[in-house]
């Protein structure tokens, strides 16, 4: 399973990274995702990243957010700027999932990591 790290708290404006440090030995050909589950709420994708680099964004992160991807070190990462209290959640990386530009990202279920907190005050 994928391990995430990285998480904290911060104050509404600034930035954090996350990191997630995938378990498959074939990473460089599994499309990758970010989820996030606020308190009270459903997980709900934020962002996902094909094989070849290509991203989507849900679009309450566009424009903030970033993922990518550094297959030599089995790594994804996603940049999170001008973050705002909403953001506040547990955050999930999941590996091995299906990438479709046109339908979305569809996690693996057996690709979830442990997932680290952020908190974003006001």
């Amino acid at each position: 399973h994928p391990v995430e790290s990285g998480g904290g708290l911060v104050q509404a404006g600034e930035s954090l990274r996350l990191s997630c440090a995938a378990s498959a030995s074939r990473f460089s050909i599994n499309a990758m995702g970010w989820y996030r589950q606020p308190p009270g709420k459903q997980r709900e994708l934020v962002a996902a990243i094909s094989r070849g680099a290509d991203t989507i964004y849900s679009d309450s992160v566009k424009g903030r957010f970033t993922i990518s991807r550094d297959n030599a070190n089995n790594m994804v990462y996603l940049q999170m700027n001008s973050l705002k209290r909403e953001d506040t959640a547990v955050y999930y990386c999941n590996e091995g999932g299906t990438y479709s530009p046109l339908r979305g990202y569809f996690p693996n279920l057996r690709g979830w990591g442990q997932g680290t907190q952020v908190t974003v005050s006001s």
